[in-house]
């Protein structure tokens, strides 16, 4: 469930946080030292998500139960602009991954990775040394026929009792990397789980993220689909494009209730 300490805006049945990019960072580096019985989740919706899980209803439900969820990407915090529920700013996985990765290193914090492609380990723990150096990190490069539930997820989550991080990124795509989270959460002592994706690509260099105004310009999604039009297109030109519909029927849905009220 969404932490108190921070007000939330009802978009697209989720409570997401209305937090700044630095509050965000601050919440998680708290959360990330917690030993309570159980770690805690972060998934960052966008446009994609959204869409993907208004054809998923019972994996929506699952994927509401984060415990913190940001805003991934401008469309959605125009969006909730718009609707009367506004965000003060996008709070993306990629930033995420980066920014506390830094305060890792700063502090000492134990990090986990799980995720990357089959075999990548060494690769991947040479682009962290070049990037982050001195960060305390344990890596798990799971297979592609990787399932949360079955017995190479259970491995992964004894991985994680036993590695007891403070910060595990679970970079597996969606929906791999939710379900195998909530899944597994509550038997972990503590510290936070990231699903975000890709973001691990951008944070050591394996893929160019696009420049700020783009970013800005919330054009960071065409960016993607020019550099990898035959895996993103029909993301971003047939399926993602249903996000409008579901941004009027919320705006109908808020405008009854409005003139319920009156």
């Amino acid at each position: 469930m969404p932490t108190p300490k921070m007000p939330t805006r009802r978009l697209f049945d989720l409570d997401i946080l209305a937090a700044t990019f630095e509050q965000a960072v601050a919440l998680l580096g708290e959360a990330a030292l917690r030993r309570d019985g159980r770690a805690q989740v972060v998934v960052t919706p966008n446009v994609d998500h959204v869409v993907r899980l208004e054809r998923a209803p019972d994996f929506k439900r699952r994927y509401a139960q984060a415990d913190f969820l940001f805003a991934d990407g401008m469309p959605l915090v125009w969006a909730s602009r718009l609707l009367g529920a506004p965000l003060p700013e996008r709070v993306t996985g990629a930033d995420l991954f980066t920014a506390l990765c830094r305060q890792a290193q700063a502090h000492g914090w134990r990090v986990g990775l799980l995720g990357g492609m089959p075999g990548q380990q060494a690769l991947l723990a040479e682009r962290f040394a070049q990037h982050y150096p001195g960060l305390d990190i344990a890596i798990r490069c799971p297979s592609m026929q990787f399932d949360a539930h079955g017995p190479e997820g259970q491995q992964a989550a004894q991985w994680a009792r036993e590695l007891d991080a403070d910060i595990l990124f679970v970079c597996l795509g969606m929906p791999k990397q939710e379900n195998w989270s909530l899944h597994h959460a509550a038997s972990l002592r503590g510290g936070i789980l990231l699903c975000v994706g890709a973001a691990m690509e951008f944070a050591v260099g394996l893929q160019k993220r696009a420049p700020r105004r783009v970013q800005a310009a919330g054009l960071e999604w065409l960016w993607r689909l020019l550099g990898n039009p035959r895996r993103l297109w029909r993301r971003y030109l047939v399926d993602d494009p249903r996000f409008l519909l579901l941004c009027w029927r919320q705006w109908r849905a808020g405008r009854r209730r409005a003139k319920g009220g009156e």
